[in-house]
């Protein structure tokens, strides 16, 4: 039986305080402030907060060692999520009922725009606005680049690659792909990974290393922000059973396997705990823009975003207890 590292008690309850802190406030804000805020908040820290916090915490971020398993692992879970909601879609048409013709007594809950939202809620993970903070505080900067590895290279080319294919596949609408990969290639936060490495072993005066870390921790403080607005403009619970189950394969099943493997190949504990927590995040919001521009199933969408979100804080304390050293 692991035993649970009391030392991991004070940050744990530190990030609680900061999550919740955060969210709350991003909550009420978009309750009563403008519905434009959100939008201004997310171009600020999708073109400079975001990019900025890569490049600082890079700086300091030990990239040392394998940490190209980080990318790979972030694979493995996307397509290990892809298989295990496919398996559950199909298992679920075979036990419906069927007449003498072998034709569906009645109608299909999983029509194909909800097969892909389902896939892509069970697939894509938000590694980035919610995956960053709670890797630093519960980790340190130290191993921060497996993060961000993680991040750019799996979850975000994920998304905005294999992710478009299958709503492309699924969805009714299929006329934008070349803009979602335009938005890839264009994205600044994989142009600022490029930069940080480079840009990491410069020397900088110490008072300009203390105003990039303010910075890049007000960007981190202000995503969460933004999540608390973005789930405050969430309006639907529909679909719960189909969405429930996306976020257990997500948020459970998915980083239990990883992190066990990752285990008996003898990756050291730290970097392992990075990697399941970032495997075991809720469902990503570039899921809900996906499903927006390919018309998926946008009730599954938002409703797998609420439900993985609000169980986070009851998840953290199982992969603390079973992968922190």
């Amino acid at each position: 039986m692991p035993s649970f590292n009391t030392e991991l008690l004070e940050p744990l309850f530190k990030l609680y305080i900061q999550l919740g802190g955060g969210v709350l406030l991003g909550w009420v804000l978009g309750r009563y402030a403008s519905k434009a805020l959100p939008t201004f908040i997310g171009q600020f820290l999708f073109w400079i907060g975001v990019p900025l916090s890569i490049i600082t915490f890079l700086r300091g971020a030990d990239l040392s060692g394998a940490i190209w398993i980080a990318p790979v692992a972030a694979w493995v879970a996307i397509f290990l999520g892809a298989v295990l909601a496919w398996s559950w879609i199909q298992g679920q048409s075979l036990r419906q009922p069927t007449n003498s013709s072998n034709k569906p007594l009645q109608e299909s809950s999983w029509s194909r725009p909800t097969q892909g939202s389902f896939l892509l809620s069970a697939m894509l993970g938000n590694t980035g606005y919610l995956g960053f903070p709670i890797t630093l505080a519960l980790v340190g900067e130290k191993y921060f680049g497996w993060a961000i590895f993680y991040d750019m290279l799996g979850t975000t080319v994920g998304a905005y690659g294999l992710g478009v294919l299958l709503a492309a596949r699924f969805g009714k609408e299929s006329q934008s792909y070349q803009q979602l990969v335009q938005a890839l290639l264009q994205n600044p936060a994989l142009w600022s990974l490029g930069f940080g490495l480079g840009f990491r072993q410069i020397p900088l005066p110490e008072l300009v290393e203390q105003a990039l870390q303010g910075i890049a921790w007000s960007a981190i403080a202000l995503s969460l922000v933004l999540i608390g607005m973005r789930l405050s403009q969430l309006d639907s619970w529909s679909n719960l059973k189909q969405a429930s189950v996306s976020v257990v394969i997500k948020m459970l099943i998915i980083p239990l396997i990883l992190g066990i493997g990752l285990l008996q190949l003898g990756i050291p504990r730290l970097p392992l705990l990075v990697i399941v927590l970032q495997a075991a995040m809720p469902p990503a919001f570039a899921t809900l823009v996906i499903a927006e521009v390919y018309d998926l199933d946008r009730d599954l969408t938002v409703t797998a975003l609420a439900v993985g979100s609000s169980i986070l804080l009851l998840t953290l304390p199982i992969w603390l207890l079973l992968f922190s050293p």
